[in-house]
């Protein structure tokens, strides 16, 4: 199993970024090598936040998508359908509080140690992202989509 990072998300959905073509390519080849792409809901939940905030970079824009509700709604049921959707479980909070207090996780790089508590609750070691050196501290194998 493989989960996949939100930036490979919504870098797959938007045709303007320059990661798109890389990002929808490595999804081919994983399904090519019988690989099992999954999600968890803070994907789900980071991806609506992206997706419907303002396009372009501050102070005007928020570095989102700016879709319409109903087209996020529609990547949302497109990923659903596309991915296994594993649900939180019940050790999810303990595993992330562990993480953040061993490795002194501060601000935003909580919502990795989420990512990853989620990961550890079932057992899977390899994570597909842009963005590898979010998780470096972490204890897991990073893929990344331009060189598969």
């Amino acid at each position: 199993m493989i989960l996949l990072d939100t930036n490979l998300l919504v870098r797959m959905t938007d045709s303007g970024d320059p990661h798109c073509a890389a990002a929808r390519q490595a999804i081919h080849a994983l399904f090519a090598r019988q690989e099992r792409l999954v999600i968890v809901p803070q994907n789900l939940f980071e991806f609506w936040a992206v997706a419907t905030r303002m396009a372009g970079p501050p102070p005007t824009g928020q570095n989102g998508l700016d879709m319409t509700p109903e087209r996020a709604g529609q990547w949302l049921r497109f990923f659903q359908r596309r991915f296994t959707l594993l649900p939180d479980r019940e050790e999810l909070t303990a595993r992330w509080y562990d993480l953040v207090k061993t490795l002194a996780i501060l601000g935003f790089r909580s919502h990795d140690a989420r990512l990853v508590a989620a990961m550890q609750s079932y057992g899977i070691t390899r994570l597909l992202t842009f963005n590898t050196g979010h998780f470096r501290r972490f204890p897991i194998t990073l893929l990344d989509p331009g060189s598969l």
